[in-house]
């Protein structure tokens, strides 16, 4: 039997509803009966591929000819031929991607913030090592890299953001626009500019930067081949870093082959770990060619959110990371001359209310509160019950305090509304609200203006993926002759070890350290006296074959910049039914794989992903081939 990985339903992130595996007409993303999913066919067999997939009524969205693989919604009841058809390899769903979830909480703008995740990750230790608030002469700022950031837009409109050198690519909708927020968030991070304005980036407004639109407005999700054309999109675009603050719950064979073709032609990808508080890998942070990043807050504590598991490979800030937005949600309480930090509740009605502050406990019922504005303590019922009772009562605004220290961020929840202002204080604002204001007046605002500069705090991986981006092209933008494997690695050994001694799930390696990890690539010409080698030639045969399974091997050859054969190295790679594997040269600069039993009678690849060698560095930018092809025997 052909192998046939079909796994419909759904596993969201975050902040989303986690469904279970379901039937094929429990599929997301597609029409009823429909599903979408990614077809790799037999090498120099994709016209009959196409051919076959146009007579099952196919709708064609991506073709990846690097990867013998086109993205494609078919009949369900389609499924079972193609399954049969000889020129196909794999049929496998194409896995959902969403921006992965964020909490948020308003600021202030007033003059330049610099966040406190830049000096976490010695930034300022790089381009500002006297604190003066510029550029140090000669110092690495990023400026001569290209980060390409994949989410929801780049407002360049921005106050903070308009003199950052930025170009993009229209996937769903146009790249310049963000109104979610989340990608311009992730873009302050990067390269916020370094002036009297908001905040400041990591690489301080100087590092380029590309952007691919995925995701809709309200955080729509992408699919696994978007994000494979989006990837693709940037490196035709010259990227050396690509950004994704974005995972799903399910891996895709396809995907890994196309981040691993990403990986050995030079580029480095970074990835968010995700926001479950689980164990679980998310995608595509967890295969090997991409850094997973988890989270810390101001403390170097790992956040409750942040997935732990052992693809983790970085640590960075991601609580409370105040950067770039293109809204204001300006949300408040003014009693007596003092104006108290407010967050509004989601589907509340929005505007301003001056009326008398009156006591409603928990609001677990209406009230006398006509025309007065409603103190509630959180607890016991639902926010939106809590609203709607004091609505009914005739009450103007509802404030919702605390029931713990803090603030938080509340919902009347999907589909719902209410005509009055509904707004959340902290448990220690509301406290003495209660116990002090009560019959005074008490101004409610609450305004949301969309394409304005503005900025926020936010929570999450995907605020902590940034950081390491850029602290990425900071490192490489001191030596711009270094592969991208020598920058990973040089992140690596250089982290400040957090948690457990040594690498663990929690922190990975640790803390990204940018002026550490510059210092110990040494910024000489790709690590030192080192010597470029690339994959020169690759072969594959049958090995052995039977009624059952048939093994294959692969061979590859190493060569170093001058043509001569490097002995020695150790080469990495991965099969496309799902296993990896490695060897080392010998004298003649060539060494073999080899395969486990295969069950799928069908071709099978094996792509390089790695090569390292004592005294050389790999150039994956001059490898010849990076893949070999066995035919099914």
């Amino acid at each position: 039997m052909k192998r046939l990985t079909m796994l419909f339903g759904l596993a969201l992130i975050a902040v989303f509803v986690v469904g279970a595996v379901g039937s094929p007409a429990a599929f997301a993303g597609s029409g009823e009966g429909n599903a979408r999913v990614l077809v790799q066919f037999v090498p120099g067999k994709k016209a009959a591929v196409q051919g076959a997939l146009s007579s099952a009524g196919g709708e064609t969205h991506f073709e990846f000819d690097a990867l013998q693989t086109i993205a494609v919604t078919v009949p369900e009841a389609a499924l079972a031929g193609l399954e049969r058809n000889p020129n196909i390899v794999m049929i496998e769903e194409d896995a959902l991607r969403y921006p992965v979830g964020i909490n948020k909480s308003a600021y202030q703008a007033e003059g330049q913030t610099v966040p406190y995740g830049v000096d976490m990750v010695q930034a300022r230790d790089v381009w500002d090592v006297n604190r003066d608030g510029t550029i140090d002469a000669g110092a690495p700022t990023g400026d001569n890299r290209t980060v390409c950031i994949i989410d929801s837009g780049f407002f360049t409109g921005h106050e903070d953001l308009a003199g950052v050198n930025v170009s993009g690519y229209d996937g769903n909708l146009p790249w310049d626009q963000d109104y979610s927020g989340h990608g311009t968030h992730v873009a302050g991070t990067i390269a916020a500019m370094n002036n009297t304005l908001g905040v400041v980036g990591v690489t301080p407004g100087t590092v380029n930067v590309y952007a691919v639109r995925v995701f809709g407005d309200d955080g729509a999700w992408a699919y696994s081949s978007t994000l494979i054309d989006a990837a693709n999109r940037c490196e035709a675009a010259g990227a050396n870093i690509i950004s994704m603050s974005l995972s799903g719950g399910r891996p895709n064979n396809t995907e890994r082959r196309g981040f691993d073709t990403l990986y050995a032609n030079g580029i480095l990808s970074v990835a968010a770990a995700s926001n479950d508080g689980t164990t679980d890998l998310a995608y595509p942070a967890s295969y090997d060619s991409v850094v997973s990043v988890g989270a810390i807050d101001s403390a170097k504590v790992v956040a409750d959110f942040s997935n732990q598991n052992v693809q983790v490979e970085l640590a960075a800030p991601g609580v409370g990371v105040l950067s770039t937005v293109p809204y204001l949600d300006a949300t408040s309480l003014t009693v007596d001359g003092v104006t108290y930090a407010a967050n509004h509740i989601e589907f509340s009605g929005r505007g301003a209310t001056t009326e008398a502050l009156v006591d409603g406990g928990l609001c677990l019922t209406t009230g006398a509160w006509a025309g007065q504005v409603v103190l509630c303590e959180r607890g016991d019922i639902s926010f939106y019950d809590k609203v709607m009772n004091v609505q009914n009562s005739g009450g103007t605004a509802a404030v919702i305090y605390n029931n713990e220290p803090g603030n938080f961020l509340g919902t009347l929840g999907d589909g719902a509304s209410s005509a009055i202002i509904g707004i959340s204080l902290s448990q220690e604002d509301g406290q003495f609200l209660v116990t002090n204001s009560l019959g005074h007046d008490g101004l409610v605002e609450s305004y949301y203006t969309e394409q304005v500069s503005s900025y926020e705090y936010y929570d999450g991986t995907s605020m902590a993926t940034p950081h390491v981006a850029a602290v990425a092209a900071l490192v490489w933008s001191a030596d711009i002759t270094a592969t991208n494997t020598q920058v990973r690695d040089a992140l690596a050994t250089t982290a400040e070890d957090l948690g457990a001694a040594g690498r663990d799930v929690a922190y990975g390696f640790g803390l990204v350290q940018a002026a550490d990890a510059i210092a110990a690539l040494g910024g000489g010409g790709g690590g030192g006296d080192d010597i470029a080698m690339h994959v020169e030639a690759m072969n594959g045969t049958v090995t052995s074959s039977n009624r059952r399974f048939w093994k294959a091997s692969a061979s590859v050859q190493i060569f170093d910049v001058d043509g001569a054969a490097v002995s020695g190295a150790t080469v990495s790679g991965d099969w496309s039914y799902g296993g990896s594997a490695s060897c080392v040269t010998d004298s003649t600069g060539w060494c073999t794989v080899k395969s486990d039993k295969i069950y799928d009678f069908s071709p099978v690849t094996f792509t390089v992903s790695g090569v390292t060698a004592a005294g050389y560095y790999y150039d994956a930018a001059a490898n010849v081939v990076t893949l070999v092809t066995i035919p099914n025997p």
